[in-house]
C-alpha cells in the first residue's frame, strides 16, 4: 500500500505532471520525468513484492510502482496549519512534500474521534500526535495499559 504526497498547492508541477488542485487526494499524476530513477536490467526482473523495494523516485515513499501518486494539493487558504507544516518542513529539507497516509493500523478502521486517535498513538510506534492545537509526546503520556490483546481485536485485511 503505497502513501500518497502531500504537497505545497504551488509547488505541485515541481514534482507531478499536474498543476491543478486535487485537495481530496482524487487525481493520480505521474511524477515528473526529472525525478524518475530509471530500473536496472536486474531490477525489471523482480517479480512480486520484490518490485515494492526498488527506489522509483527522489521522493520514493510516494511514488507507485507505476511512477505515479495519487496527490493531495496543500493551499494557506484551505488547510493554514498542515500548509505551514510543510513550508517548513520544505525550509528544513528543500523537499515540499510529507507523507500522508490514512490515520489506522491496517486492519482497523480509520480513527473518527479524539479518543481512537489516541488509541490508536498509544498502540503503536507514533512519537508524537497533534489533536487539534495539542501536540502529544508518547514519553510523556502515562503507561498504557489494556486487559486484551488489541491486535486480536480486527481481522487483518
Amino acid at each position: 500500500r503505497p502513501f500518497a504526497p502531500s504537497v505545497l498547492r504551488e509547488r505541485v508541477a515541481d514534482y507531478f505532471e499536474m498543476n491543478c488542485d486535487s485537495p481530496y487526494m482524487l487525481l493520480v499524476a505521474p511524477v515528473r520525468k526529472e525525478r524518475q530513477i530509471a530500473m536496472s536490467a536486474e531490477q525489471r526482473k523482480l517479480w512480486g513484492i520484490e518490485q515494492l523495494n526498488v527506489v522509483r523516485s527522489d521522493i520514493p515513499a510516494v511514488t507507485h510502482i507505476d511512477y505515479s501518486a495519487r496527490v493531495q494539493t496543500v493551499s494557506r487558504e484551505t488547510n493554514p496549519d498542515y500548509y505551514d507544516l510543510i513550508s517548513e518542513f520544505e525550509r528544513l529539507t528543500g523537499c515540499a512534500v510529507l507523507v500522508n497516509t490514512s490515520f489506522n493500523v491496517r486492519g482497523e478502521p480509520i480513527v473518527c474521534t479524539p479518543e481512537d486517535a489516541y488509541r490508536c498513538f498509544m498502540r503503536t510506534h507514533i512519537d508524537c500526535l497533534v489533536l487539534g492545537p495539542f501536540l502529544l509526546e508518547k514519553e510523556s503520556q502515562p503507561a498504557w495499559m489494556e486487559k486484551e490483546d488489541w491486535k486480536q481485536e480486527f481481522k487483518l485485511d
